[in-house]
């Protein structure tokens, strides 16, 4: 998918909008991680309305994102807002969403066993229009 295209999208701009905030915080910006914490809610409950259920992929994935993000805050896994403020970055500029990539290889989202090569195909493929589920 092209930038332009994925720029009509409201989720490139959620997306955007959270790695800024989340680049702020990380700055040491007064108000921190709330404003990125809040936007992540926001998103979360606006996917989870549009879908309807929390298995929905969409879901799951502004979940994970969410769950990831509380789990930097607890100081030894500080380096989590860094980790994922790459994965950010990757998602807005080149489509590429490593926390999708990882829930796709849960039993729930998976088609096939979980091997080595299926993790190495998950994680090194170029990125895909659409969901990584659509083409697993």
């Amino acid at each position: 998918m092209n930038m332009m295209t994925r720029t009509q999208e409201m989720s490139w701009w959620y997306w955007l909008a959270t790695g800024l905030l989340l680049a702020g915080a990380l700055a040491d910006c007064p108000l921190g991680f709330a404003p990125a914490i809040g936007l992540t809610v926001v998103q979360t409950l606006h996917y989870l309305a549009r879908e309807g259920s929390v298995t929905a992929f969409p879901v799951q994935v502004r979940i994970g994102y969410l769950l990831w993000m509380l789990a930097g805050l607890w100081e030894p896994l500080g380096f989590f807002h860094w980790i994922q403020l790459a994965g950010t970055t990757a998602s807005v500029l080149v489509d590429y969403c490593p926390m999708a990539r990882m829930l796709s290889l849960l039993p729930w989202n998976r088609r096939s066993p979980l091997t080595l090569r299926s993790v190495l195909w998950t994680f090194l493929r170029p990125p895909v229009r659409g969901s990584i589920l659509d083409v697993a």
